[in-house]
């Protein structure tokens, strides 16, 4: 049983990540899609009680955030897998332009998450920690994680 936690800035690539790493084998959690925190916790509920694999693909951006689906997943015998992604504010305000209107945030509200954005550490609770980074094809490369000091 695994739980994975995306970390990042909005448009940073997290949701295609998802489709690309996770669609075929992961559910995927996202206050985008459920729109309240309550279905959010019901639909975690589910999975934790039914031991199925899934994705928390929100920003995440700070610890207290995290910690909420970190302990509630150990607690439930899962692994916690943790993807950062690179805060870089300028690609990911081009990223967002090229989404549908309706899915764009203000590229304002990216540079205001980069900036209360806290780095996660292993600490935390992950069993895995990993930093990924598109790459100029429009890949992405995963490197393990390196805490900051």
């Amino acid at each position: 049983m695994e739980a994975v936690i995306l970390v990042g800035i909005q448009a940073a690539g997290k949701s295609t990540f998802y489709r690309e790493r996770f669609f075929q084998t992961h559910l995927r959690i996202s206050l985008d899609l459920l729109r309240t925190r309550h279905r959010e916790r019901a639909l975690l509920a589910w999975c934790l009680s039914h031991g199925q694999r899934f994705v928390v693909d929100n920003t995440n951006i700070a610890a207290v955030e995290r910690a909420v689906y970190i302990a509630s997943a150990r607690v439930a015998g899962f692994r916690v897998v943790g993807y950062v992604f690179e805060a870089d504010v300028p690609a990911s305000i081009t990223r967002n332009a090229g989404r549908a209107q309706a899915e764009q945030v203000p590229a304002k509200a990216i540079g205001g998450t980069k900036k209360r954005l806290e780095w996660p550490q292993r600490g935390e609770g992950f069993d895995e920690l990993h930093e990924v980074r598109v790459d100029p094809a429009g890949g992405f490369i995963v490197e393990e994680w390196r805490d900051a000091v």
